[in-house]
């Protein structure tokens, strides 16, 4: 079982929330702003309710006689005013909304760059990266302008009808459809809409998905005639992401149009039924007229209720996407900087290691053995059999099920991840390099190494011959993941950059595998100076790399089948014989 200390190096599982909790929770830090862009708000709406009050007194002053000049002077404040308040409410809206995305990317991104390794072996990193770029999006205005629009609607709306009751009892009585229609359309095609907005969203994902799967492996898919299976995958997605964009529009539609609908059918309703009041002196003209206007306003707050409704239940659906990533496991313990490791090259121990990944059967089973400190230890044995895990393990990529990983007694399991990874240093078998120069890869783990050190390592790797001759030196491109070099410049590359953080351990999965036979004794000979001064542990299937190795370890099924020196394992045991005779006859060819 996983150690007491492991536990806590990793970020503890955060209680789900619900949508709409978390939407308030992005928006509760803004929360001041967006209290006064709500008066703001407010304050606009209540200039603008105010006109008509205005023209009622005006119609009455010009039937009574009487003179038209605070009129007509308290109109265009109430129009200059409002002028102003949209202007400012809208500044602070937008403002406050980037604001909100910005803290939202910045969270995710923090939190996806840390993911656990389990993690990210369950998800596509395109379908990953659209939670911060699209998802956010929608949280943003959800959480600002949605929110805003709901309140001044509801408040607006609410405002509107009380005046229009003080106005004509009667005529409101004609207009209550309106809420009626509006009120259950919202109700029923609301959620639905919050429906096909996680469905568009998880689409987008998986056009993102899609892309990086195919620009990731571009040569792969061109040498094969993959062009046409690639599309067809992004475009399946990009039509899903179409058909629940377009259920989402319809639903929008369907809204606006019963909204308008209902609006101009108690227009007509108001002029006959109104017009018959007056007729009969029921009401004056100039009542009527007023509330005419009301009926009019009465599409500003009920847009924004639709509006803002529309925008919480998008936001919804995204943030379920985004808090989807909340609860994945992160690695909290990288952040530290530790100092560079100092004294001997510690001895590395594994004690009883049972491991299995995530859905499948056990990889490792009960493996012990050890890597004498200050040499080069071999991991031999066919395919599948476990050597790769072992340097995950390693890595801390993975928590064991059982067991214990030791450096000179020490359980790796009580150093933070970024300890383990300082003092442990790793070549990958596929040496995926970062976008950017040569010189930034190669400094990437060790930016405060000297010149001399870089000169160094440069030459240890045979890398300085490469750099003579590029135009740009160490400041030359290597292009997308590495492309713009040869498979074996960027393995030499990659070992490189490990050597260069002096670390107490050298981890090679297959470090020879791309490179030629006098590239390959160089590397020999500077992981045998490597071992001076660092316990090496490497995996190869090259026979002229494992039989210089002070120790070797045989690994068959996911248990130790042996271990020894090449000659002792090549007596003994018929599958290390085999896999001899293979690469001899490889080797000869």
């Amino acid at each position: 079982m996983n150690s007491p200390d492991s536990a806590t190096a990793q970020a503890p599982r955060p209680a789900p929330r619900p949508p709409l909790r978390a939407l308030l929770a992005h928006a509760r830090p803004h929360r001041r702003v967006l209290l006064l862009v709500l008066v703001l708000t407010l304050a606009g709406s209540a200039a603008g309710l105010a006109q008509p009050m205005v023209v009622e007194s005006a119609l009455t002053a010009l039937m009574t006689g009487r003179g038209l000049g605070d009129e007509i002077l308290l109109m265009l404040a109430l129009l200059a005013g409002s002028i102003v308040l949209t202007w400012a409410q809208a500044l602070l809206s937008e403002r406050t909304a980037e604001k909100v995305v910005l803290h939202v990317r910045k969270g995710l991104i923090h939190r996806l760059i840390r993911l656990r390794t389990g993690e990210l072996d369950q998800h596509e990193p395109g379908g990953l990266t659209t939670r911060v770029t699209s998802d956010s999006t929608l949280v943003q205005h959800a959480a600002t302008s949605g929110v805003i629009q709901l309140l001044d609607g509801g408040i607006h709306l609410l405002a509107t009808i009380v005046l229009m009751g003080m106005t004509s009892l009667p005529l409101l009585g004609i207009t209550s459809g309106v809420l009626l229609v509006v009120g259950v359309a919202m109700g029923v095609v609301m959620p639905r809409i919050r429906r096909v907005t996680t469905v568009a969203q998880t689409s987008v994902g998986e056009i993102g998905a899609a892309l990086d799967r195919s620009l990731g492996a571009a040569r792969t898919v061109k040498a094969n005639g993959g062009e046409a299976t690639e599309t067809a995958r992004a475009v399946a997605a990009a039509e899903d992401a179409y058909r629940a964009g377009l259920a989402g529009a319809r639903y929008q539609a369907t809204i606006a149009v019963l909204s308008a609908l209902v609006v101009q059918a108690s227009f007509l309703a108001v002029i006959g039924f109104g017009g018959a009041l007056v007729a009969t002196g029921t009401l004056d003209l100039a009542a009527l007229i007023a509330f005419l206007l009301y009926l009019f306003n009465l599409g500003g707050p009920v847009l924004s209720l639709v509006g803002g409704t529309t925008s919480l239940q998008q936001g919804l659906g995204a943030l379920t996407r985004i808090e989807e990533v909340r609860q994945m496991e992160t690695e909290t313990d990288v952040d530290e900087t530790p100092a560079r490791p100092v004294g001997p090259p510690p001895r590395v121990t594994l004690e009883h290691v049972t491991f299995a990944y995530a859905g499948r059967t056990g990889t490792l089973d009960d493996v012990s053995l050890t890597a004498p400190a200050g040499g080069v230890t071999a991991l031999v044995g066919p395919s599948g059999s476990g050597k790769t895990t072992v340097f995950s393990l390693l890595q801390r990529f993975y928590d064991l099920d059982s067991g214990r990983i030791l450096l000179d007694g020490t359980d790796i399991a009580t150093l933070s991840r970024a300890e383990v990874r300082r003092r442990i240093a790793y070549v990958e078998q596929d040496t995926p390099m970062l976008a950017g120069t040569l010189r930034e890869n190669l400094l990437y783990a060790a930016p405060d190494a000297t010149g001399e050190e870089v000169d160094r390592v440069l030459r240890d790797t045979l890398l300085d011959a490469l750099v003579a001759r590029l135009p740009e030196g160490l400041d030359t491109h290597v292009g997308t993941r590495g492309l713009a070099l040869s498979g074996g410049e960027r393995q030499r590359l990659a070992i490189a950059r490990a050597l260069l953080r002096r670390p107490q351990v050298l981890l090679l999965d297959e470090a020879t595998a791309h490179l030629d036979g006098l590239s390959e004794t160089a590397l020999r000979q500077t992981v045998e100076r490597a071992a001076e001064h660092c316990t090496v542990v490497l995996i190869a299937h090259r026979l002229s790399t494992v039989t210089s190795a002070d120790h070797m370890v045989l690994l068959s099924g996911g248990r130790v089948r042996d271990h020894g020196r090449h000659g002792e394992l090549l007596d003994r045991d018929d599958l290390y014989r085999d896999l001899a005779a293979t690469q001899l006859t490889a080797t000869g060819a």
